[in-house]
């Protein structure tokens, strides 16, 4: 009886991780809403589109990983420290709120004109360094890392429950590649359409997400 007891209760632990990996994945959408998608878009349409596209993606791995882990052990510390999950979810409320603002007020600031003029000409080199600040410096993406980091603590789940979330926001990211690959010329004649589109309404996408979160978030108090 013990035993199946134990089992039942891993089990549980185990759905209620997975739903937790679930949660953080969503979060990928507000990542790359804005000028973050517009530039992989764009990179896409460059001639050298392979090379900028993965350095450009590469960037983005490494920023998005180190503020989430760092999310993730300063969590985990605070924890040890006596921070109960209720202050770590209030935290994270807050973080995520902010975001929310953030993705609001900049809403038609999508597209970073100054940029769009040096990416034709894009070096390996610039192409990793905007996958990096624009992943890892831009304000709603730090305030949604360390939210994703800080809500693994705060739920008792491993480190890895951030990796589905950097992964889902790095394909996306290489979406506009991908479909260059797979569809050649005629997913190169959508790009322009999808860039329009994007920069009017991903704000939108970002909003709901955002909002399904803090509401999870504040259910969890």
């Amino acid at each position: 009886m013990e035993a199946s007891s134990l089992g039942v209760e891993a089990h549980a632990q185990g759905v209620d991780s997975a739903v937790n990996v679930a949660k953080l994945v969503s979060l990928a959408f507000v990542m790359v809403a804005g000028p973050q998608i517009l530039t992989a878009i764009f990179l896409a349409t460059t001639p050298k589109w392979r090379r900028d596209s993965a350095s450009f993606v590469g960037g983005a791995a490494l920023s998005i990983t180190t503020v989430a882990s760092l999310a993730f052990v300063l969590g985990t510390g605070a924890s040890h420290q006596g921070a109960s999950n209720n202050t770590l979810d209030i935290v994270i409320l807050v973080l995520l709120l902010s975001a929310a603002v953030h993705k609001f007020l900049t809403r038609k600031q999508s597209e970073p004109p100054q940029w769009m003029g040096k990416l034709e000409s894009a070096t390996p080199g610039r192409a990793f360094k905007l996958g990096f600040l624009l992943l890892g410096v831009f304000p709603s993406d730090i305030l949604t890392a360390v939210a994703v980091g800080g809500y693994a603590v705060s739920h008792h789940d491993s480190w890895w429950a951030i990796v589905p979330f950097v992964l889902m926001t790095l394909l996306l990211l290489a979406l506009p590649a991908l479909l260059l690959m797979v569809f050649g010329a005629k997913a190169q004649a959508l790009m322009p359409k999808a860039r329009d589109w994007m920069s009017a309404n991903s704000w939108v996408i970002s909003e709901i997400v955002l909002g399904m979160f803090i509401a999870l978030t504040i259910s969890s108090l």
